[in-house]
């Protein structure tokens, strides 16, 4: 029979490993609130805006979107908030705190730039940046102007991955891990297959929406609504699958593998499932390689399945398998029984009490506009090697590809 755990049965994790959110916030003031602006409205923003409703020290002062309709339904919430369609407007702004980005991803490096300039602390949703090379600007504005920036890969903040990387992989239990195994597999549910579709009646651009403020920096198109409502399909707004779920996938591996460094990287796939016009791969099977002899898998198809997206390190004394849900651990011991332990948090809110700890601490936060920018690269990569269809080698320690 498996044994399980409750969260209180287990090692209780070390503030060196992040879990100072509530005692930071009481000793840091609590009669002090937090001013927030919320840029990009959409669904992701409507989630967040869910997790800070109860907050006692936070208020939503400024919002800013391209569309007026997603202002105004956001606004029914928080009547009391300041709305812009441009976004430098409400950075500059002297009553906005902090800002939580959660724009399409093509968005998320300029705008974070512009709001380290501001002088704001910024929550930025993963993928950090749209390409690599925007990586070091955003990390360079961020400490330059002394910023916390914290990327939205919140399962470095969740209680029951953290407990499993203190129990597992910082004891070594696990023995020698040549492979980490991930994988996320889209159950007939998926962003890129049509949750994310244009509603009905968007073949005519609605006239209070900002097309050309939307494409910003991206060449012209004519007003494409599945462009627009399912912008990771294409490779011009994000980078599908690879970009969106996988990151988050391998922002787990570099956590537990505290490395964050691949050489090289190689990705098949292709648009098997879904001919509709999308330019991402709706089928991937990739890895990268590290130098300290492992690789990092991952695998993504839009096919029903029930299989959990998940992390597994397979190690030389037993494996790991880790997802939002629940982690299992196996021994190599012959017979000995599974330990599974369940989730008994939302990482999401974790994710943010960090943040907003670290807002007033000045510590930084669980996954630092660094960690983001590195797990964002390792996927880039595989994108960089999707698209022109050959192995990637790169030199992590200049952040350079290097010729073919």
């Amino acid at each position: 029979m498996p044994l399980t755990l409750k969260r209180r049965d287990l090692l209780h994790v070390s503030a060196a490993a992040g879990l100072t959110a509530v005692s930071a916030l009481r000793v840091s003031g609590a009669n002090e609130r937090i001013r927030a602006g919320v840029i990009g409205l959409g669904r992701r923003a409507v989630k967040l805006q869910g997790f800070l409703a109860d907050r006692r020290d936070l208020d939503i002062v400024a919002i800013c979107d391209i569309w007026d309709q997603r202002i105004a339904a956001f606004q029914v919430k928080v009547p009391q908030a300041r709305t812009y369609r441009d976004h430098r407007k409400l950075l500059d702004s002297g009553d906005v705190d902090v800002v939580f980005i959660a724009t399409p991803d093509h968005w998320h490096a300029p705008m974070a730039i512009d709001a380290a300039k501001a002088g704001k602390d910024i929550y930025v949703e993963k993928p950090l940046t749209l390409r690599s090379e925007e990586g070091p600007q955003v990390v360079r504005a961020c400490r330059v102007n002394q910023r916390i920036c914290q990327v939205g890969t919140q399962q470095r903040s969740g209680i029951h991955y953290l407990e499993a990387r203190e129990r597992y992989l910082k004891t070594g239990k696990l023995g020698r891990i040549p492979i980490v195994r991930t994988w996320w597999f889209d159950s007939g549910n998926s962003s890129l297959k049509g949750d994310h579709a244009a509603p009905p009646g968007m073949e005519r651009k609605p006239a209070d929406l900002d097309w050309t403020r939307y494409l910003g920096q991206v060449k012209w198109r004519d007003w494409d609504p599945k462009q627009y409502f399912n912008f990771r399909a294409y490779l011009d707004f994000g980078g599908g699958k690879i970009t969106d779920d996988g990151v988050h996938l391998i922002d787990t591996a570099h956590h537990f593998m505290e490395r964050d460094n691949p050489v090289s990287a190689n990705a098949l796939g292709g648009i098997y499932s879904l001919p509709d016009g999308r330019t991402a791969p709706d089928t991937v099977t990739a890895a990268l390689e590290y130098p300290d002899k492992f690789v990092v898998t991952f695998d993504n198809a839009n096919v029903p399945s029930p299989i959990e997206p998940a992390v597994e390190f397979l190690g030389s004394d037993g494996r790991l398998l880790i997802s939002r849900s629940e982690y299992v651990y196996h021994s190599a011991e012959k017979g000995a029984p599974p330990v599974i332990v369940k989730a008994e948090h939302d990482q999401a809110v974790d994710h943010i009490e960090n943040f907003l700890s670290c807002c007033r601490s000045r510590k930084a936060p669980n996954c630092d506009v660094y960690h983001g920018h590195r797990s964002a690269q390792a996927a880039h990569l595989l994108t960089m090697s999707y698209v022109q269809q050959r192995r990637i080698r790169f030199n992590p320690d200049v952040e350079e590809v290097l010729p073919a």
